[in-house]
């Protein structure tokens, strides 16, 4: 009874995930569609190209409250002057959304260099989705987020991720109720093993849970690319 009652949990745990994955992917799509009714014939980015991203990524995020972010990021070698491309805008209470303004200049003192990150990069390699985090976001929010990236192709080249950036106290807003329906101490982890959230103080966020515990059992979440698991006792 105790295993049937944890994978319930562990099955809601992964719909929530799987819907917010096809929601993120068709963002990705929307993007791409609108890029190259712009582009045409042409093969690499140029600004005015970029005029849709405000106005899919607000729909974004008024569809989805948990987002705090939204939008796209671009490799350079897309782009027709060779720049760093990240259009993505932030959720503010009872107004259209604001653009995030990052230092993207090499050797600057707030270089955001996404071109490391593993939601721009992983992506891009896989051609799957990700999740990176949890992470404190010192150059946007201060906060502990998650970033969900899904990768999309720009004239034919794998090149861009679009996604949503998230809170991790809004996500155990969704699917603590879930993880607590588990008896016993349980913990949903990422794919290097980190704590994304945790229903006890066993396992608290961002500690890494380096092998599986005697007591514990690692279930894998039913979603492609994110690598998640769920930590619960045998």
């Amino acid at each position: 009874m105790t295993v049937d009652v944890g994978h319930e949990g562990v099955a809601r745990i992964a719909k929530w995930f799987q819907r917010t994955g096809e929601d993120v992917g068709r963002l990705a799509r929307d993007v791409a569609a609108d890029l190259a009714a712009r582009l045409g014939a042409r093969t690499n980015v140029r600004p005015g190209d970029l005029a849709g991203l405000e106005g899919l990524s607000a729909e974004f995020l008024d569809a989805h409250p948990l987002a705090i972010g939204a939008g796209a990021i671009f490799s350079p070698e897309i782009v027709s002057d060779g720049a760093r491309v990240l259009e993505w805008w932030v959720a503010q209470p009872d107004a259209r959304p604001t653009k995030l303004i990052l230092d993207l200049t090499p050797g600057g003192p707030r270089y955001y260099d996404y071109e490391k990150l593993p939601f721009f990069t992983t992506a891009l390699a896989t051609g799957q989705q990700t999740i990176w985090g949890p992470y404190v976001d010192y150059l946007g929010s201060d906060e502990y987020i998650l970033t969900h990236t899904a990768p999309f192709a720009v004239a034919g080249r794998l090149a861009a991720v679009a996604g949503y950036d998230m809170r991790i106290r809004d996500l155990e807003a969704a699917i603590m109720p879930a993880l607590r329906s588990i008896p016993g101490d349980a913990a949903l982890l990422n794919a290097s093993g980190r704590v994304v959230i945790g229903n006890s103080g066993r396992y608290l966020v961002g500690e890494r849970v380096r092998s599986e515990p005697s007591d514990s059992v690692l279930i894998p979440l039913d979603v492609p690319g994110l690598g998640y698991t769920v930590l619960t006792p045998r």
